[in-house]
This record gives structure tokens, sequence and C-alpha cells, in this order.
């Protein structure tokens, strides 16, 4: 398996034109005579998700189906972004395709990392019509697109920010229904915290977790993202949504809260140890899996409104060609493959993927089956969150080059917060005033 540190020479040999009209399925038989990128080597890389890791188990079809020879590499997600960022800023030569992370599409597309990927979508000898691009949901190809409105990357996730009652059997006793609003889950967390069962839980990446909440409240992270970059931590809204984020966590968590990771959220669902929670679908799917002990218990809705309406948190990443790649048309049929209609269902059938970021697979009846969950569409619950992101620009906020920066100050605001360190008022104050200190040394002009 090659790595960041040793990545082989390509050997490009003879025969690298487009490969007409062959249409790269999930699926197709290799014929004789019909491999005119035989030979070629690519160099492909993305962090440890899911679907990279599914989609490695099929790479001996593509080699077959074309004749080229994939070296595939799948780090962590930090270790990714850190090296993929220094080489990104090279311009160099080392990958054919490599994964644009959602939280630096602003860095890597505005500084012109990645190559445009319209020629090759318009090119019916590149693309058939019925590979479909439009099929993609519109809020994750938004994201993926420069301002020039060209298309950067094919999405191949979309993670959607919902909410799940393990202990759904609980709240029901308690005379209650799945929260609509934030009052709600106040009331069910204080109904359900007790015997051994935390009302509340949420993992330790507040700055993915805090945001929904703030703008629920009328806040946000910047002032107005992407032009106005003017953080917005110390607010009224933000101080009284971090306010009542803390006081779930402190006041209906369980112990050891701030140190729980999503992994240690699915598992305190699956074991009954915990009532209520809002996190990315993939994390709360589980708690209905066989094995678990909330499985007939569990139940699911969408991320509640706030004061100022409804913000559930969307991530989204996606394959892309890095501007120093050789061959791109060799980097575009990897992408083609990966990313058909085909490959994308058996990723659901074959392998139980949860997060497709193709509207007819998403409305496909074996994917609403399998996500037909005690009773809950949670399919119509992901697409329904999906649109909703797709209506405004507030997720806009996470994708610009200073929001990690940021992340890590809103998850220290919230820790001092939960542990009665400061107040909401203190600790949030204090954050806006790192945050702009932190924005001018990196030249953000606020």
């Amino acid at each position: 398996m090659p790595s960041f540190r040793n990545v082989s020479r390509r050997h490009v040999l003879k025969g690298t034109a487009a490969l007409g009209a062959l249409a790269l399925t999930g699926k197709a038989p290799a014929r004789a005579g019909s491999k005119p990128f035989q030979g070629v080597e690519l160099n492909v890389s993305c962090w440890s998700a899911p679907f990279p890791k599914l989609l490695q188990t099929y790479l001996p079809e593509f080699e077959e189906l074309t004749g080229m020879k994939v070296n595939y590499d799948t780090p962590g997600f930090l270790i990714y972004n850190q090296r993929v960022d220094l080489e990104l800023s090279t311009k160099g030569s080392s990958f054919d395709v490599l994964n644009i992370t959602f939280i630096y599409v602003d860095r890597w597309l505005r500084a012109g990392w990645f190559a445009p990927l319209d020629s090759f979508i318009k090119d019916e000898n590149a693309t058939p019509k019925d590979w479909d691009t439009d099929d993609f949901l519109p809020a994750a190809r938004k994201i993926m697109s420069g301002k020039d409105g060209s298309l950067y990357g094919i999405p191949w996730t979309c993670d959607c920010y919902m909410a799940a009652a393990g202990r759904y059997d609980l709240v029901e006793k308690a005379g209650l229904k799945m929260p609509e609003t934030f009052d709600d889950i106040e009331k069910v967390a204080a109904a359900t915290n007790k015997d051994g069962v935390a009302g509340f839980l949420g993992d330790n990446r507040h700055g993915w977790n805090f945001p929904p909440y703030l703008q629920g409240f009328g806040g946000n992270v910047f002032r107005n993202p992407p032009d106005d970059l003017m953080p917005a931590l110390d607010t009224q809204e933000a101080i009284a949504a971090a306010d009542f984020y803390s006081h779930l966590l402190r006041d209906y968590g369980p112990n050891g809260v701030l140190s729980y990771s999503y992994d240690q959220v699915t598992a305190a669902l699956k074991q009954g140890r915990a009532n209520y929670a809002t996190e990315g679908h993939i994390f709360l799917m589980p708690a209905a899996d066989p094995d678990s002990k909330s499985a007939k218990t569990v139940r699911y809705s969408m991320f509640p409104k706030g004061p100022a309406g409804q913000f559930p948190g969307f991530a989204t990443h996606a394959w892309g060609i890095p501007v120093g790649a050789k061959n791109k048309a060799a980097s575009w049929e990897f992408i083609k493959w990966a990313m058909s209609k085909s490959m994308m269902m058996r990723a659901v059938t074959e392998k139980g993927y949860s997060s497709p970021s193709r509207r007819s697979v998403i409305e496909s009846p074996e994917f609403k089956k399998r996500l037909m969950l005690n009773g809950n569409d949670v399919a119509e619950i992901y697409l329904k969150t999906i649109e909703l992101v797709g209506k405004s620009n507030y997720m806009d906020y996470r994708i610009v080059s200073v929001f990690p920066q940021v992340d890590t100050l809103i998850g220290q605001a919230m820790e001092r917060i939960v542990s009665k360190q400061m107040s909401a008022a203190e600790s949030m104050k204090q954050a806006q005033s790192s945050a702009i200190a932190n924005l001018k040394r990196a030249g953000i002009r606020l």
C-alpha cells in the first residue's frame, strides 16, 4: 500500500487516449481490445471513511475493466488533511485523485489546487448522459462548486445532523414525544435522566455539535461568511446558545461527557445508557442494529427547531483531480466508475452504506427499506435534512479557510462552561477575543 511518504512513479504506457464510449459501471465486464488505459498507474488517496474503505474492495474490478493499476491510500482524517494540504500547496504530481475535504473546500478550491470537472462531464465521449451529474444532491454539488460556477468535486457522502432517542420507551412513559423544539429537548432530557440512563448525550467535537444550536438561537460563527469573517461568538444569541447547549451536557449527560468521542456516543445509545442525542446520522443509526439493546426502542427525527429556526449540520466530501495530475482523463475514469449509480447502489445493498449522495439511490426501494427503522423513515429524514441545507447558505461558516482555527476555540469554550470554570458569557467573550487575534495573525482583514 503506497503512502504519502513513498508514492511510486507512474509508468504510463501506450494507449492513454480517452476511453471513448465505454461507460464504467459498478460491475461491467472487461472486453478484449477495449482497454486504452492499459498500463496507466493511478495514485488515489482519501481519509479512512466508510465509503472509500468499502470502495477499495471493488478495485480489482476497475483494474480488470480498464487495465489500470491503482495505488490506494486511506490514512486517518487529520493525517490525510495535513499531508494533502502540503502536497497540494506545491502543485505536485504525486496523486491523480484526491478527496476534497469539507472544511478545506474554500482553501483548496480558492487556491486553484483542483481542476474543474466540467469539461469531462459535458463531453459525451468521456461521460455518458445517463451517468447523470444532476442526480447528485444539489446541496452537496453546491459546496463543491467554485465561485466561477464550475464543479470541482463529485460528492461521495452526505453526513446529516439529526436526532435519536435510544430509550423512546422512557420518553413515552413520561407522556412525551420526539422533540420538535429546543424546549422539547429540555423536557425529554429532564424526564429520562434517571435510573442509570443519561437524558442527553453529545460527543466532544463541539465545533460540529454546537453550531446547529448557535444558529437555532439566531447566532452564527462568523458575522456573514464567507464575505465577512468577523467572529460572532460573544453576541447575546451565542451566549444564550452556549448556556443552553452546555446545560444539556452538564446536567443531563453521563459522567465524563466532555471526553466522549462519537464512537462512545454510539456505544452508549446501543447499550441503553443514554437516551437522547443529536449527532451525525452515521453515529446514530447503529442504535437500531440487531446487536443493540436499544434496537426495538430507538426512534429518529430531524434536528429540532430553535427560537430562530432549524439549522441541522451537514458535511460532504468529494473526489477531485489535483491540478498537478498528469493524466486527468485516467483520473476522471476512476471517479466516473467510483461514483456511478450502480457502484453507489452496490455500496448500499452489498456493504450497507448509509450516506449516499445520489438522489436516485436515496429514493430507491432498497435504501428506503434499509432505513425504515422502528417505523421511522430515516431515508426521508436524511433527504429532508439535505434539502433544507440546500435552501440557504447557513453552512458557509464551515467551509471558509479559517474555520478549523475557530473550531478549536469553540471546543475550548464549551469545555470551560460545562466544567463551570467560566460562565457562558465569560467563556464566549474569551473565545471571541482569541478568534479575532488568531484570524488577524492569519492575515484576515476584519
